[in-house]
């Protein structure tokens, strides 16, 4: 049983982390939603490392976060997942934004929009409610599907007992969710530059 020290991470409220970069001493923000969640909306200055691949090169991005890193996602969910990921590799000074970027937008902070998509949690509900209904109007003619439904139902429970989503990893891998600049190399040269913020 995890103890409460490694179940819950540091945390900055919207309020504090705004209050820093107005003064200037902003940290390091990376973003772990989707390239699409964070192309659609996302805090001016961070930066997107999606969290698959957050997880699968953390070793490689730790090398480049040698200083204070806040992670952000849409809810704080995810943003906890790459806070477990990144301090299992020794990186230190690691915060989760308290109640992700639906918190900082709650603040009226400053914002940066793009094309609106759906964000990953949204695409989730559709895609498991799909099958479900599917599922038990087919079970009418074919009973076994009703099978299909109950699947859906344990998976989704595990996700929320476990704080993860495989559904959600593994929708967060198609093109809509996928972006340009969403490889190793583009976000290990933003990191980088100085003044490569977006």
């Amino acid at each position: 049983m995890s103890t409460p020290e490694t179940a819950r991470p540091a945390t900055l409220d919207a309020v504090s982390l705004r209050e820093l970069i107005d003064a200037g001493l902003a940290p390091r923000l990376l973003d772990v939603r989707t390239p699409a969640e964070f192309e659609t909306s996302h805090i001016p200055g961070s930066y997107n490392v999606p969290l698959d691949l957050l997880k699968e090169h953390r070793e490689e991005l730790r090398n480049h976060l040698d200083e204070d890193v806040v992670l952000v996602c849409r809810s704080g969910a995810r943003a906890t997942q790459a806070e477990q990921a990144l301090a299992g590799v020794g990186l230190p000074n690691l915060k989760v934004l308290d109640g992700g970027i639906m918190a900082w937008q709650a603040a009226n902070a400053p914002i940066k929009r793009g094309a609106p998509r759906w964000d990953l949690e949204r695409q989730v509900r559709l895609v498991a409610g799909s099958i479900v209904l599917a599922s038990v109007l087919g079970s009418v003619f074919v009973p076994q599907l009703k099978w299909v439904a109950g699947f859906i139902g344990a998976g989704l429970t595990f996700a929320a007992v476990t704080n993860t989503c495989a559904m959600g990893m593994m929708l967060g891998k198609l093109p809509y969710n996928r972006g340009a600049s969403c490889d190793l190399d583009t976000i290990v040269g933003q990191l980088r530059e100085t003044g490569g913020r977006a």
